[in-house]
């Protein structure tokens, strides 16, 4: 197969062996694959692969047919639809996917979408809900909403009832946000200067990191949480514990791609039973900024990293 192929620092496609599956795998061909900021870090050796995982080859989420099955699958057959989160190795035309990991594509849903939906939704879903208690009537704060994670988040968000501001930097892409949020809720998006006029919040994903978790916790509300899940702003940040004993807050930081098997399993069957069909019903979307080839991937790193963009850029086979 070939696979995209970092090469000191470099993105290159190379030929490399098929992947075959063990017991209880799936091997998948794989149609799309959503390019995500631990990507871009793991390109700079900043997020290397765990243990077991090809460390040259990126990628954490696939969709795809499977064409083959390892001994113990129960649930998929060849020819299925599916779509996942993987530890790494996800952009090649073959991937690995654990049989527990995988979410079955609807029938609708475009690859494209199915590529760029695994890794966003369930990061959202698990920090908002799983980690935060996320509930019917809390106020949401969604930083860095136009990127992958922060419009899942917006719409899941607005979609289990609470009511949600969003940051965006870039004012051009704010209509479009505010449109997408709308359509689930009630929603407002607003510059990052100034989203401390809208709280107290009870909930605050952050996507950008360091140089908001101040302002954050001044603008929680009293047993307000904080879900830290992104920091390309920065990772090193001076906080005022006075201020968090204060509001009787909490700060979590989390990560995907280590998890044991079962933690993800978890998180694949949450977002199964609780955002699969609102995506079947076209109730949240998957905005796809772009389609690259995949063999044209150097491209859509750059593209990645020039910023700008509304959701995800997903490469294709």
């Amino acid at each position: 197969m070939r696979a995209v192929t970092i090469v000191d620092g470099a993105i290159e496609w190379r030929e490399h062996p098929d992947p075959v599956p063990g017991p209880d795998e799936l091997l998948v061909a794989v149609r799309a694959a959503g390019l995500n900021g631990a990507d871009m870090m793991q390109r700079r050796g900043l997020y290397p692969a765990p243990p077991g995982v090809a460390v040259d080859i990126p990628g954490l989420e696939v969709a795809g047919e499977v064409v083959g099955t390892g001994a113990g699958v129960t649930r998929f057959a060849v020819g299925d639809r599916v779509m996942a989160v993987v530890a790494g190795g996800g952009q090649a035309e073959l991937a690995i996917v654990h049989e527990r990991h995988a979410l079955p594509v609807p029938p609708t849903t475009p690859w494209a979408e199915a590529g760029g939906f695994p890794e966003v939704f369930t990061t959202a879903h698990d920090a908002l809900f799983t980690q935060c208690n996320l509930t019917l009537g809390d106020r949401v704060l969604v930083h860095g909403a136009a990127g992958g994670v922060g419009i899942a988040g917006v719409q899941i968000a607005a979609r289990a009832g609470a009511t949600v501001v969003a940051t965006v930097r870039n004012a051009d892409l704010r209509d479009s946000v505010a449109d997408f949020g709308r359509s689930c809720g009630a929603v407002e998006v607003v510059a990052p200067e100034s989203y401390g006029d809208h709280g107290p919040f009870d909930v605050v994903l952050e996507l950008v990191g360091a140089p908001n978790l101040a302002d954050d916790v001044d603008a929680l509300a009293i047993g307000g949480r904080i879900a830290v899940i992104g920091v390309g702003g920065g990772a090193s940040a001076e906080l005022n514990l006075l201020a968090l004993m204060g509001k009787r807050g909490r700060i979590h930081g989390s990560t995907l791609r280590a998890r044991s098997l079962e933690d993800k399993a978890f998180a694949a069957r949450a977002v199964e039973h609780a955002v699969l069909p609102l995506l079947e019903r076209g109730e949240v979307q998957v905005p796809v900024a772009a389609e690259i080839p995949m063999a044209e991937a150097e491209s859509a790193y750059d593209r990645f990293a020039a910023g700008g963009k509304l959701g995800k850029i997903v490469l294709v086979t």
